[in-house]
């Protein structure tokens, strides 16, 4: 199975085994920061060369999907292709370069599709909460097996360091700036699927993946070590307070952090600061499988 996410700020790829158990074996996953929703929260229309940099990253996705030889392939679109007016013709590019149209879907089945990904064999006390913090929108969903009730918000890494955080290092008025408009979106997402009752919270992506990495010390990226690692509250805070006081070029020493999210990390760690605060956790669970295999599953 192939299975691609193409959010506001990356595009990934899963090429995967499935047993009929439904476990999932790796053949291939990786990720390229194309940026695709830059610019969209001021505009609403995607830029030309956002979707020419997206386009050249499925070429090669679509090599390595001829390569293997799948049974089926899916490709989703989420927040930025929702809201951009031209959406019409990034799906053009995307049918042109794989030969499959992607599907551009609601928050709701992409917060379900991250819950199904994330939760799979997950041993922890349920009800969870499952965050998905993105380039452009989080998902937020509550289930124990199956989703009780989700939504998405339109606060994410890239639109919130656009619209507050355009200074580097951000100022402390933008900070606040920032911490009011994603409190306010958190409480409304808490507040419409009972997220308060949740007993374990799991983050998901690049965001929570990467503050993990920091909270570890790891001298570099370790998906097998981050995967299910429990980041204290505590640790999130110290973590998000040393990002926003630095420069882009200064998070770029960390041997742990994507080049292409060193300017928008400090936006994706106060969002989940705000979101383990909100909710009352003193700690999060942070997953590696999100809605990459959710896709993966849906497909077998």
């Amino acid at each position: 199975m192939a299975a691609i996410d193409c959010g506001t700020n990356s595009v990934r790829l899963l090429i995967a085994d499935i047993s009929p158990e439904s476990e999932i074996s790796d053949v291939t996953r990786q990720m390229r920061i194309v940026r695709l929703g830059e610019g969209v929260d001021q505009t609403g229309r995607l830029s030309p060369a956002a979707i020419e940099r997206t386009r050249v990253a499925l070429v090669d996705y679509a090599a390595d999907i001829a390569g293997a030889g799948v049974d089926a392939a899916r490709m989703v679109a989420t927040s930025a292709s929702r809201d951009a007016g031209n959406a019409a013709d990034f799906r053009a590019m995307v049918l042109d370069t794989l030969g499959f149209a992607p599907e551009v879907i609601t928050g709701d089945e992409e917060a379900r599709l991250s819950f199904n990904g994330a939760v799979r064999g997950l041993t922890a006390e349920a009800p969870f909460l499952v965050v998905d913090i993105g380039g452009g929108s989080t998902e937020f969903v509550v289930g124990e097996k199956d989703v009780e009730a989700a939504i998405s918000v339109d606060i994410g890494c890239v639109r919130m360091t656009e619209r507050h955080l355009r200074a580097d290092p951000p100022t402390p008025e933008q900070v606040a700036a920032a911490e009011e408009d994603i409190a306010a979106a958190v409480d409304r997402a808490l507040a419409a699927v009972d997220g308060t009752r949740a007993r374990t919270l799991v983050g998901l992506a690049g965001s929570v993946t990467t503050v993990a990495a920091l909270a570890l010390e790891l001298p570099e990226y370790d998906p097998k070590r981050i995967h299910r690692a429990r980041v204290p509250a505590a640790d999130i805070a110290k973590v998000t307070a040393d990002l926003l006081g630095r420069t882009a070029e200064q998070r770029l020493r960390y041997p742990v952090m994507h080049p292409g999210r060193a300017d928008v990390i400090g936006a994706g760690a106060l969002i989940l600061r705000i979101i383990v605060e909100r909710a009352g956790m003193d700690a999060v669970i942070a997953s590696e499988s999100d809605i990459l295999d959710g896709i993966a599953l849906s497909l077998a």
